[in-house]
């Protein structure tokens, strides 16, 4: 049995990178509506199928061999492992509550010309800036922000700022660095890709073993 104390002592960054969005301390999971994407919902359910039926019974596992070697209260492989099961049921259980509050919104379902043209959660917005510099963003839910595909949360300033708006409109968007003036330039609606669950360097199971599909 590998031994925890083996592993170097950023894994437990590593592993929190691996992560979707993270919770705050003491931060309620169902703020407000949890809209999402299909494939943003997908991942939610692909994370907590990983941490729920391999992560944490194979650090279970290292638990109760760490157990059985001396005194717990001075075995670092022990205190190690159980601090890890903490925040794997964290998780779990911060992901069960994303997932139960979860309103899916299709960004390829039917809507009304009106609605069409105007964009809302799930529309993908091309704009400009005061400069002329045009970006295309597109706008998911909290658990889904990926801004190296340029995926921005509908609760943010800009996710806000583009909210409702239409080609040829002008909108403000109030940034913690400032105001600045933008330029709708096209809004439509297409399929999201949301980049699938990996599994994260430095977990306890083993890496490579394809997952079962999730129920």
């Amino acid at each position: 049995m590998q031994s925890i104390h083996a592993i170097r002592a950023g894994k437990d960054d590593e592993m929190r990178k691996g992560f979707t969005r993270q919770p705050k301390d003491d931060q309620p999971a169902t703020q407000v509506k949890n809209y999402i994407t299909p494939g943003g919902l997908e991942r939610l359910k692909q994370e907590h199928h990983f941490l729920l039926i391999k992560e944490r019974p194979a650090v279970a596992e290292v638990v109760a061999w760490a157990a059985g070697n001396g005194d717990r209260s001075e075995n670092a492989d022990y205190q190690y492992g159980k601090r890890r099961l903490r925040q794997i049921d964290g998780r779990i259980r911060f992901l069960s509550k994303r997932i139960e509050a979860a309103e899916v919104v299709d960004p390829e379902a039917p809507r009304s010309r009106m609605a069409a043209e105007r964009a809302f959660f799930g529309a993908t917005v091309r704009y400009a800036n005061a400069a002329g510099a045009e970006r295309v963003v597109c706008i998911v839910g909290t658990d889904e922000v990926d801004l190296n595909r340029n995926h921005v949360s509908w609760v943010s300033p800009l996710g806000r700022a583009l909210m409702k708006s239409a080609a040829g409109d002008s909108v403000v968007l109030h940034a913690p660095g400032g105001t600045e003036n933008l330029t709708v330039l096209e809004v439509f609606y297409e399929r999201i890709s949301v980049e699938t669950f990996r599994e994260p360097p430095g977990s306890e199971s083993s890496p490579g073993t394809p997952l079962p599909p999730p129920s």
